[in-house]
């Protein structure tokens, strides 16, 4: 939601800026891609560096944001694709598990499709492990769910 709002407000800073007045920029949101396209290289660089700040006031890590390599055409035209990352993928999932199962805290571990779920009977094991997840640098942004009494 936050992307679709993001990707909106650029929209609207790309009708109103001078720069881009009668060329045909466009910034297309397409599920987990956000396609940027201009006459340019020099237009492309500054239709990302809107998008991503857009993207950084909507509160949206720049972890989740993959950002490609323009692409010139013969003719001048450049497109370029920004794909936003969602949940987390099997690899990460299992370097997380195993930092939390290091921790040596009473509590057990699943990876369901793109998330995991931490479960133990003690409260204090479940912030503590919180707590330790956010110290360490993951290389996906991580968001977390309270957890059921």
């Amino acid at each position: 939601m936050e992307v679709e709002n993001a990707v909106n407000q650029a929209r609207k800073e790309l009708a109103n800026r001078f720069d881009f007045k009668a060329t045909k920029a466009e910034i297309v949101l397409d599920k987990n891609e956000i396609k940027l396209s201009a006459e340019d290289k020099f237009k492309i660089k500054a239709l990302e560096e809107i998008v991503i700040g857009k993207l950084a006031k909507r509160q949206v890590s720049m972890k989740n944001v993959e950002r490609g390599e323009p692409e010139i055409s013969p003719l001048g035209h450049a497109r370029q694709i920004l794909k936003i990352k969602q949940g987390i993928e099997p690899p990460i999932a299992k370097q997380i598990t195993t930092f939390i199962r290091d921790l040596k805290l009473k509590v057990t571990t699943q990876i369901l499709e793109d998330q995991i779920r931490v479960s133990g009977k003690s409260k204090d094991d479940l912030q503590s492990v919180i707590g330790a997840v956010r110290a360490h640098d993951f290389p996906v942004a991580l968001s977390f769910q309270n957890f059921r009494d």
